[in-house]
């Protein structure tokens, strides 16, 4: 950051007083601009028949690889808000939000990941943008190797072991490094280098 959003002068790196990290600080004004981690809402959506729907990535990063709906939070909505408009815009599909079932912490990308259960209001769902293919799935036909990132391979696991067990549990957990490899595991886990959880 170069220049100050309030003012439009110069911003230069410091640790204000009283704080504990370097801020942006503007140099005119005295703004400190604080970055802070992003949210990321999602959903795993739920037909009658038990599938759940499914997207192929069409976009970077991890093109060509599958997720369920999901993306970044934004202003004035909540997070079952959110998770509703980010599968609408990746499946067409439309949804009722549940209960919020998992809590990613992912801090070496800076990201929050609030996902929720969903259920289908129609078997409607096609391609969009975002989204080159989208297909509802039984739990042994998801393409585990293929997950585009590991808070989504957590995510499911999550989902259908609650699913498995006849209960809805809440979870959290904490991805704390970065796989190094470029190889992929059978976990879905690998790979993630320049990229995003």
């Amino acid at each position: 950051m170069k220049f100050c959003s309030t003012c439009g002068q110069s911003v230069e790196l410091t640790t204000p007083a009283g704080d504990h990290l370097p801020r942006h600080v503007c140099s005119a004004c005295g703004t400190v601009h604080y970055h802070n981690p992003k949210v990321i809402v999602g959903c795993v959506p739920e037909w009658e028949d038990g599938r759940v729907l499914m997207c192929k990535r069409a976009i970077e990063p991890r093109l060509g690889l599958w997720t369920f709906p999901a993306g970044f939070m934004e202003m004035g909505e909540t997070s079952g808000e959110g998770a509703a408009r980010e599968t609408m815009e990746e499946t067409g599909a439309s949804v009722e939000i549940g209960d919020l079932f998992a809590v990613i912490n992912v801090p070496y990308v800076s990201q929050i990941y609030m996902l929720h259960r969903g259920r289908m209001t129609s078997a409607r769902h096609h391609p969009t943008p975002e989204s080159s293919e989208t297909v509802l799935m039984h739990e042994h036909e998801i393409p585990w190797e293929k997950i585009a990132f590991p808070t989504v391979y957590h995510g499911l696991k999550f989902f259908f072991e609650d699913r498995k067990r006849g209960v809805k549990d809440f979870h959290s957990l904490d991805l704390n490094f970065r796989r190094k490899t470029a190889q992929r595991s059978d976990a879905g886990l690998e790979g993630l280098v320049n990229d995003s959880a």
